[in-house]
């Protein structure tokens, strides 16, 4: 059974359950309420076309590059050709990340005991998971641009960041969240703009973080439930690699590679603007890892010499009051 509704999957019935318990509920609502990227996409629908010449491809300020003057100032044109090739190349990189994902699910899995929920649950993932690869690349494949996704050294180490799953689970899953809350908090802003883009980037927006609420609650689960055991140099450890892990992975969604600026055209005085310069853009980036600062609260991964390094890459602040919590013009 496919699902019908495009908001969010609401995860708040989850706190105060147990590990197991939630493993359970998550895996029943995978079998509930999930998506077919061929089934619950009308790919050949009219209203899905790709024409060149649609206004709906034109950035939302929302963007990082939409929002800047010098994209605002070029001609109708020019902005649906930076648009399609920037929503192509966000999608690419979804896709790569989702690759990873799934990799380092099964090396985690590979020698887990019997009778575990946690690989119910993770096996449900990985099967949404590989719907959003088909989504991603037939989206990409649709707008019809070559686009490379990722920078250059990420495609190539990624491959070997999967088996970091089994022997690093606590490394995987940090990457598993830098991976899938700055997209996430992305699309959801661009959803709650009210800016009409093409419908092919819509629909694969709302499936995307309606899923992706129970797959990040599963991250945070799992983290919450590993850090009981962290012993006090672990903890230390985790600490300063989360905020890292966090900051260069986001670049990675979040910044043009340097294929897309040659590519584009993007005049260097922009992207030291926009990646991480002007106020708008400090302020994209801390609002980016809200969820995340909460969630290193939980894990007791929040101390004197870790939140220097959080303000240090440009991460730091209030963390959420609640997961998936809208951030104001004023904060």
């Amino acid at each position: 059974m496919t699902a019908t509704a495009d908001a969010p999957i609401d995860t708040t019935h989850l706190d105060g359950l147990s590990y197991q318990d939630t493993l359970r509920v998550l895996s029943q609502a995978s079998v509930d309420q999930h998506f077919d990227a061929f089934k619950d996409i009308a790919w050949d629908s009219p209203e899905l076309e790709v024409v060149a010449d649609d206004p709906r491809w034109i950035l939302p300020t929302v963007d990082s590059l939409g929002g800047t003057e010098w994209y605002r100032s070029l001609p109708r044109e020019r902005q649906i050709e930076i648009g399609m090739y920037r929503m192509a190349n966000i999608a690419k990189v979804g896709l790569q990340f989702e690759q990873i994902l799934i990799g380092g699910i099964m090396s985690h899995l590979i020698a887990m005991p019997n009778q575990r929920a946690e690989f119910r649950y993770s096996t449900h993932e990985a099967t949404e998971e590989c719907h959003h690869t088909q989504m991603f690349q037939e989206a990409v494949n649709r707008i019809g641009i070559d686009v490379q996704g990722g920078p250059k050294w990420f495609v190539k180490v990624a491959p070997f960041l999967s088996l970091a799953g089994g022997p690093l689970p606590n490394i995987f899953f940090f990457g598993v969240l830098a991976g899938e809350e700055p997209i996430d908090y992305l699309q959801k802003s661009v959803l709650r703009s009210g800016h009409e883009m093409h419908p092919i980037i819509t629909r694969v927006m709302q499936i995307h973080v309606a899923e992706e609420a129970r797959h990040i609650g599963f991250a945070h689960s799992y983290l919450v439930e590993r850090s009981k055991d962290y012993g006090r140099l672990q903890r230390a450890g985790l600490s300063l690699a989360f905020p890292v892990i966090m900051r260069v992975l986001c670049d990675v969604i979040m910044k043009p590679s340097r294929q897309m600026q040659k590519d584009l055209g993007i005049p260097k005085s922009v992207m030291r603007e926009v990646y991480w310069k002007s106020d708008s853009s400090q302020k994209l980036l801390r609002d980016t890892f809200g969820d995340v600062r909460m969630l290193a609260d939980e894990l007791g991964l929040m101390n004197r010499v870790s939140r220097l390094v959080w303000r240090a890459l440009g991460i730091d602040g209030r963390p959420s009051r609640f997961r998936s919590e809208p951030k104001s013009a004023a904060a």
